[in-house]
């Protein structure tokens, strides 16, 4: 029988990485594959089957995403309060899983219903893992970036697996002969509940190796007391499903309530400041700065999702280094691809930059990030010019793009959770971490907006005509991310001052 190990003894590990870290790797991989692959599929779908025009198409898109990222805020809550990282991220899961078996049934029918399960599930289930990671280092420890590099790993080669198998297969571009026409959104779908079951199972088989890593909050408690507690939690979770329908489903009650949990979620924070040092509210203060900024970060990246993924669908050949693929396989996938190969070397850059005191502070290397956004936005606008008589424009080029926005999302995310457990204090740092996820949910909603008004303005365009309007969006999007890097770089400085020791 194994025996459970205590925190200094997981803390204390040898080597580079501490093998807990492997486990949730796999956990969150296999989670991320369900949700990358969904995630690439929806606005293709709403267009495709739903018959959506892309302009609304954009908005339920970033409506959705925004409601995931938002209740990751939530989920955080009531683990740090009721339930602890671990039941959290079995609760999530079983939703999870349930909203990707409704959709894999009729998704048709019931897409609203499915999403709003899975909106609830990755509430509860990504905040709590990516927190649990930061559980497995001592504070000074700086192995600790280096854990979240391998972790945002295994992040994207479940993104890269699943966002491109779920959209190749709903597109017919691959297991033809397997998957009849009138089934391919269904195994699509399906194929997401099937990897979350083996996420969910991983995390079963694995969890006693984190000690008391993710226990509950309310040991202390009685036990009738405490199961009462997560009894209403599970119950609530469940009874607010057919609110959150309602939400999704209407992009007017959307606006409503991002204006609502933003402000909510701040005052929440400083409530809770009044209880912490000034020297931790400082470090606080550090990481809401970063969150400010990466909402317009994660605003045009995640037009991947939505704007890209419809540029995608009609503008691009199908060839990359003469290798025909799926345009949108492509789209949702290059990213994770790119990420895996190049994410340890730009590790390796770090520390031997790191050597000879030339390494960049976390501030700056968020501003860079922003650098190779605009970059990679850009070269999204050159695309315009090599188009043919028919607005079809080159797959290789487009890829590039992606290529080069990856170095800014490198620069930018797997350090963005890492500061997170490290600015915030101990006992709000899920709460901390589900604050940094609500700021990407504003980045997905300002991502709907943004398709949105690129789709209005091309609407009835012809084809050429919709690829010049989408290339000259693009080009304004890379003029933008160009300005906040320029001052993120410049304000460097004084958030440098506010992060105290914290590096």
């Amino acid at each position: 029988m194994e025996q459970i190990p205590t925190l200094n003894h997981i803390m204390d590990f040898k080597g580079k990485y501490p093998r807990q870290l492997w486990y949730l790797f796999f956990s969150e991989m296999w989670e991320r594959f369900s949700f990358y692959g969904m995630r690439g599929m929806l606005v293709i779908f709403m267009v495709s089957q739903l018959h959506m025009n892309d302009q609304v198409a954009n908005l339920q898109y970033g409506a959705t995403q925004a409601f995931v990222y938002a209740f990751t805020f939530i989920g955080g809550l009531f683990a740090d309060k009721i339930l602890g990282y671990r039941k959290s991220l079995f609760w999530g899961g079983l939703l999870m899983i349930s909203g990707s078996i409704i959709l894999a049934l009729d998704p048709k029918q019931f897409f609203f219903y499915g999403i709003s399960f899975t909106i609830i599930g990755t509430g509860f289930f990504k905040p709590n893992i990516s927190t649990m990671v930061g559980k497995l280092y001592k504070d000074n420890d700086n192995r600790r970036d280096a854990g979240f590099s391998l972790f945002y790993a295994g992040v994207n080669l479940g993104a890269l697996i699943g966002g491109y198998l779920c959209i190749a297969v709903a597109n017919g571009s691959m297991l033809t002969s397997f998957v009849p026409v009138h089934l391919r959104w269904n195994i699509a779908f399906g194929f997401a509940a099937v990897v979350m079951v083996i996420s969910l199972l991983t995390f079963i088989r694995t969890q006693k190796s984190l000690g008391i890593i993710g226990i509950s909050p309310l040991l202390s408690m009685k036990d009738s007391k405490r199961k009462g507690y997560e009894y209403i939690t599970y119950i609530a979770s469940l009874a607010v499903i057919p609110l959150i329908i309602l939400l999704v489903s209407n992009s007017g009650y959307t606006d409503l309530f991002m204006y609502i949990i933003g402000p909510v979620s701040v005052l929440y924070l400083l409530f809770e400041m009044r209880n912490f040092s000034l020297i931790e509210n400082k470090k606080l203060i550090a990481a809401l700065i970063f969150m400010l900024f990466s909402v317009v970060f994660w605003a045009f990246f995640e037009q991947s999702g939505g704007s890209l993924s419809l540029f995608a669908k009609s503008n691009l050949d199908k060839t990359v280094l003469g290798i025909t693929l799926d345009p949108n396989g492509v789209n949702n996938s290059a990213n994770s691809l790119f990420v895996i190969l190049f994410a340890a070397l730009l590790g390796i850059l770090w520390i031997w930059l790191d050597k000879r005191n030339i390494e960049p502070n976390t501030v700056v290397k968020f501003g860079l990030g922003f650098l190779f956004l605009a970059g990679g936005f850009y070269v999204f606008y050159e695309t315009k010019f090599f188009a043919d008589a028919n607005g079809i424009t080159s797959l290789n080029l487009f890829t590039f793009g992606w290529f080069i926005i990856t170095f800014g999302e490198l620069c930018l995310s797997p350090i963005g959770m890492s500061i997170m457990t490290k600015l915030s204090p101990q006992k709000l740092q899920a709460v901390t971490m589900g604050m940094w996820f609500l700021a990407s949910a504003y980045g997905q909603y300002f991502a709907g907006l943004l398709g949105a008004n690129i789709a209005q303005a091309s609407e009835n365009a012809s084809n050429i005509a919709k690829l010049n309007i989408y290339a000259d969006g693009y080009k304004q999007l890379a003029i933008y991310a160009l300005i906040a890097g320029v001052l993120l770089i410049g304000i460097s400085p004084l958030v440098k001052k506010l992060m105290q020791d914290v590096k």
